[in-house]
């Protein structure tokens, strides 16, 4: 890589993301492109600390960032490693695969789409099945896609707790012999309140934050893959 970005350069893509300026924050990513940042850079030195200064920012107990601030800032990340991962110069290793979705009966998306943004930044291979997944689904689309990990995303306790929802993703785990292969994190607000809940559903582990999401999977990962 080249010597550090123009300090400016992330400045100005931080008041993009206060500001929920998403045309003016991809305005600075293509420019810095055309200055003649490194893909990588982008990545690495605007599109993370952008992230993760707005969940620092969120999660403080003095915080003014917004969940639609918030939001901005994850599907920009998503955006643009989808776009800038492939100019690479040289291709990154992929960290892990992960399939993620709301348990069924779930249709709360944004905290799953926060989550994605963190994976994804941090060059791990998501694959979103989206809101109100049947659990063989999951697993059907962990094993089509290679994955180690399953992401269960849950807001409401019943869909954390029901027997459509993690539990019943680990009873399939069980009858198929895959309990080697795949890994459950679940995350949501119901587990904030019981944190020793996920053992309950049967996960593996749980993310407090968006933020913690990228290095419990990829502890996950090296599990499986060990």
């Amino acid at each position: 890589m080249t010597e550090s970005i123009p300090k400016e350069i992330l400045e100005s893509y931080l008041k993009s993301l206060f500001d929920t300026d998403k045309a003016a924050a991809l305005r600075i990513v293509q420019k810095a492109l055309d200055d003649g940042v490194t893909p990588e850079q982008v990545i690495f030195e605007v599109i993370i600390p952008g992230m993760e200064r707005m969940i620092g920012d969120m999660i403080s107990s003095d915080s003014l960032v917004t969940l639609s601030q918030h939001f901005l800032a994850s599907q920009i990340a998503e955006e643009a490693a989808d776009r800038l991962i492939p100019l690479f110069a040289t291709a990154p290793e992929v960290q892990g695969r992960v399939v993620i979705g709301t348990s069924h009966g779930d249709f709360h998306g944004l905290g799953k789409k926060i989550v994605i943004g963190c994976l994804k930044a941090r060059m791990f291979e998501v694959n979103d099945l989206g809101i109100n997944v049947a659990p063989e689904l999951f697993v059907d689309q962990a094993l089509a896609t290679g994955s180690e990990v399953i992401a269960v995303s849950s807001m409401m306790v019943h869909t954390a707790t029901g027997e459509r929802g993690p539990k019943r993703i680990r009873h399939i785990l069980q009858e198929r012999g895959l309990e080697d292969r795949l890994r459950i994190i679940v995350g949501g607000a119901p587990y904030r309140f019981h944190p020793d809940l996920y053992r309950d559903v049967g996960a593996d582990a749980w993310g407090d934050t968006a933020a913690q999401a990228p290095g419990i999977v990829a502890r996950l990962v090296r599990e499986v893959r060990s």
